[in-house]
């Protein structure tokens, strides 16, 4: 499974931003989605997470609200709607595929549930 992201780049703070993750060398059916980030200096942080089949979704306390994860089926692709931007948004955005099973709800966040990585995308929030 080859993950492709981009969408990345420099937005005021308040401003959007749409992240897509296009996938390759594998028919999503079952797995778990999700996007991670790594700001400056942190350790790489869930962001979000979508199951591919069924479509619930799961959001870090800290972008609940401003942020919304979604999936297009026919495309194969991951998609991470940003809104209301601030400045600690700013990092590295990764996606991520788990294997073939998706994780269990209380490991949705957990880095070691996803098998698949993307190469990431720079997002900078200016203030």
């Amino acid at each position: 499974v080859q993950l492709q992201a981009s969408g990345g780049g420099l937005v005021q703070a308040g401003g959007s931003l749409r992240l897509s993750c296009a996938a390759s060398g594998r028919t999503f059916r079952n797995e778990g989605l999700a996007w991670f980030r790594q700001g400056p200096g942190k350790e790489r942080e869930f962001v979000a997470a979508i199951r591919w089949s069924g479509g619930s979704t799961f959001y870090a306390d800290s972008v609940k609200g401003r942020f919304t994860v979604s999936r297009d089926n026919a495309k194969q692709t991951l998609y991470l709607q940003m809104n209301s931007l601030t400045p600690d948004d700013t990092a590295v955005y990764y996606c991520a595929a788990s294997g073939a099973s998706r994780p269990i709800i209380s490991a949705v966040a957990d880095r070691t549930s996803y098998y698949y990585w993307g190469q990431g995308t720079l997002v900078t929030v200016s203030s």
